[in-house]
């Protein structure tokens, strides 16, 4: 089992490359990224392997809208630490239990991302195209 530390994000703080970090704040709280968010948490690992399982372990609650029953706040909603702690550790455990099938899921996530990213540069592309031909009517 991997080894890592859930904080709260502060800003100029320098992490090292071991780390993802988790928007605490609104509707999309859950969402992981590598790069920071304004309210956001941190979790650092030990290796770049772990922080890549955790990141779509945290990527794959996130979708599934894990943590909207933590949410609390009327006007924004956001995610306390000590929840986001508690249900995080609770299901890398769980998860990380069926370590095979973990690794399965996370190749197939990772194929599904990359034809996701392709679909929507053919679909710029395909919006770059039809304004150039619609940009053809206003010329005349």
């Amino acid at each position: 089992m991997s080894n890592f530390i859930i904080k709260t994000y502060q800003k100029g703080t320098v992490y090292n490359d071991n780390r993802i970090f988790i928007l605490n704040k609104g509707m999309n709280s859950g969402k992981p990224s590598k790069k920071p968010f304004t309210n956001s948490f941190v979790i650092i690992f030990d290796t770049n392997e772990d922080c890549e399982n955790m990141y779509w372990i945290a990527y794959s609650l996130w979708k599934a809208n894990f943590w909207h029953p933590s949410l609390i706040g009327s006007v924004i909603p956001f995610l306390r630490i000590q929840d986001f702690k508690n249900g995080f550790n609770k299901k890398v455990n769980q998860l990380l239990q069926k370590h095979e099938q973990h690794l399965k899921q996370v190749q197939a996530l990772r194929l599904l991302e990359q034809k996701e990213n392709k679909l929507q540069q053919n679909i710029a592309l395909i919006n770059e195209m039809r304004t150039a031909i619609l940009n053809w009517y206003c010329r005349k």
